[in-house]
């Protein structure tokens, strides 16, 4: 096992919490890269992960781990979350700005060696932010998004899903031990499906950051739930064309991945997905709701057949 390293990329757009009034706008976001080389050589074939609304990069090791050895892996915390700025004004913790974050990563990215394959990994808000970049064409990536897996979203989010989120998210908690962390991050995740004790504390331990005194808070800045709040039913009905849109005009091939039990993505949208736009190759996973952490050696083998395949098959 090696572990990854932490990197930065400056982004334009909004500042960050303490910065300087009188200094050019903007905020880092922290990406983890992972190499099986050492730095000896970075490949050409690039693998984006992004992860759910609530977490950070560090949720994908297990999959990066297996994907290092033959592409380059990058994980990053998006802003606000990880080790990532926070943003002065949290009504841009939005997916527009995450998309140009991305941007700005790709092409630091492409900058220290250029990119010839890129795929995206993206679990839920990943997913959607994947979308937006897929769904651009006129976009300036360093190469065209060849692979995409849709990680348990889609562009029809149910609105029930959004609420039982809307509970917990931006929650001001204090933990006394990481141990406590986690019996508490999983009663508000158990939809990820069957973990052991092993898996869930190392899923959980990036998820927290030290309080300062003595004890533990969540990595995130609990502003991210004020645009999430501020959404309202209409609205979301409202993004679906546009998601649809988005999602109709993604040229690379697409694996949607679905927890059979999940309450975010039904199945009906899931099977639309199949039949339009990149006619998506779906795969499910049961016992599993809101979203599969691609964890389980069967979950994980799925994603490495579809990116490493040359034919694209789950």
């Amino acid at each position: 096992m090696f572990e990854p390293k932490l990197n930065y990329v400056s982004c334009p757009g909004p500042a960050a919490v303490g910065a300087d009034p009188a200094a050019a706008q903007g905020h880092r976001m922290a990406y983890w890269e992972w190499d099986a080389t050492g730095g000896a050589t970075l490949a050409p074939h690039v693998v984006v992960c992004v992860h759910g609304l609530s977490r950070q990069g560090r949720d994908f090791d297990e999959l990066a781990q297996a994907l290092a050895p033959h592409a380059r892996v990058v994980c990053p915390d998006v802003v606000g979350r990880g080790h990532s700025d926070w943003l002065a004004d949290p009504m841009h913790y939005q997916v527009p700005v995450y998309a140009a974050d991305m941007l700005a990563l790709l092409a630091q990215l492409h900058a220290e060696a250029p990119i010839q394959t890129l795929d995206w990994v993206g679990t839920s808000m990943g997913g959607l932010i994947g979308m937006a970049l897929a769904g651009q064409p006129g976009l300036a990536l360093p190469a065209p998004l060849r692979r995409v897996v849709l990680n348990d979203v889609g562009p029809v989010i149910q609105w029930e899903a959004l609420e039982r989120i809307g509970q917990y998210l931006g929650a001001s908690v204090r933990f006394a031990s990481q141990e406590q962390a986690a019996d508490a991050l999983w009663a508000i995740s158990s939809s990820f499906g069957p973990h052991t004790r092993e898996q869930w504390l190392a899923l959980s331990q990036p998820m927290l950051r030290e309080d300062g005194q003595g004890g533990w808070r969540l990595h995130y800045d609990p502003a991210i739930a004020v645009p999430f709040r501020a959404l309202t039913r209409e609205a979301a009905t409202g993004g679906e064309q546009q998601l649809w849109q988005l999602y109709d005009r993604i040229t690379a091939q697409v694996l949607l991945l679905r927890g059979a039990q999940s309450d975010l993505l039904t199945l009906e949208t899931a099977q639309a997905m199949t039949q339009r736009g990149p006619r998506a190759q779906l795969v499910q996973f049961e016992g599993v709701g809101h979203a599969p952490t691609l964890v389980e050696p069967g979950q994980r083998a799925v994603v490495e057949r579809f990116l490493l395949n040359a034919a694209g098959a789950p």
